[in-house]
């Protein structure tokens, strides 16, 4: 999960934001559309984030918001060398009570406390999934448990045969022969 923690609501000049927004941050008196809108873009996300389902924004230890993300996309249209550049806008749907992930944290202490960067990670049960090789082992962040890539990988070349044969038959499969 994607967790955000935002400061306090300031004003941006529109002209100069790759959105359009003319405020970011928090405030109490911003409804839960007005806090997406000023916040779900432009951050500076990693690799991880693409594999996300949620994002949770907090502001003064508590969880303010949780969105199901839909996509993340880069920011268009910044000129080179801008802050803005390389960095992303998450789209999603704000979630409301009675969806697991808001009850679990919206309104309640942040998973993430005194840290400096604002995007940061949280590995929760709702994030979780079963291990891809089938070992009944529950993930979050990730496809595998560590290890068991390879584990699921040999097991699969061993229902073929030996190695030279999986690649074989690969290579049949696959409608490519690299050596005659």
């Amino acid at each position: 999960m994607i967790h955000i923690t935002l400061g306090a609501e300031r004003h941006v000049d529109p002209t100069q934001d790759a959105l359009h927004r003319d405020r970011v941050g928090y405030s109490d008196q911003m409804s839960q559309l007005a806090l997406y809108d000023a916040n779900h873009g432009t951050w500076k996300l990693g690799e991880r984030a693409q594999g996300e389902q949620y994002t949770l924004m907090s502001y003064g230890g508590f969880v303010r918001q949780a969105i199901e993300i839909e996509s993340i996309d880069p920011v268009v249209g910044v000129p080179a060398g801008d802050k803005q550049e390389g960095r992303s806008i998450i789209n999603g749907r704000v979630l409301t009570a009675g969806h697991p992930v808001y009850d679990m944290y919206v309104h309640k202490t942040s998973p993430v406390q005194g840290v400096r960067n604002p995007v940061t990670y949280v590995d929760g049960p709702v994030d979780q999934s079963p291990c891809r090789c089938g070992c009944g082992g529950m993930v979050a962040g990730r496809e595998f448990l560590p290890g068991h890539d390879q584990t699921a990988l040999h097991d699969r070349v061993r229902q073929i045969g030996t190695v030279a044969q999986f690649l074989d038959w690969f290579d049949v499969v696959r409608g490519t022969r690299p050596f005659a």
